[in-house]
């Protein structure tokens, strides 16, 4: 499953964006920087994505779409691509992970894993 060739690291960075959120309403909204960054040997271009967004209830939400931010990044070796989102969910606490589907030059498909990362309020989890 791991090709040096396809190697795709993605990292993380997540906040709370406590001016959006409504705790009184069920409602916690947290911003995230993704970068990712091509490490292998041949040049890739980011497909789709794919996202499965989880509350503390155990609320999964399925994300799909072409690229993202609008944007399908099309990545040399050694280059990497920032941007960033958000999402939307009922308690204080969630996780996201998910997968972008890559596509090389010369037509190798391959899928680029987003391990699991939290979405907390500051202060909740000790």
């Amino acid at each position: 499953m791991n090709n040096p060739d396809n190697d795709i690291r993605i990292k993380v960075v997540t906040d709370y964006v406590s001016e959006q959120s409504e705790p009184d309403s069920d409602r916690y909204v947290f911003a995230y920087t993704i970068t990712i960054a091509n490490k292998g040997v041949k040049a890739a271009k980011l497909m789709t994505r794919h996202w499965l967004i989880t509350d503390a209830n155990g609320k999964v939400q399925e994300v799909t779409g072409d690229g993202v931010v609008g944007e399908q990044p099309h990545l040399n070796p050694g280059e990497s691509f920032r941007y960033s989102s958000g999402a939307v969910i009922a308690t204080p606490v969630g996780a996201m992970q998910g997968s972008y589907q890559m596509i090389t030059d010369n037509g190798d498909h391959f899928s680029a894993a987003i391990s699991p990362f939290t979405l907390a309020v500051p202060g909740v989890l000790q």
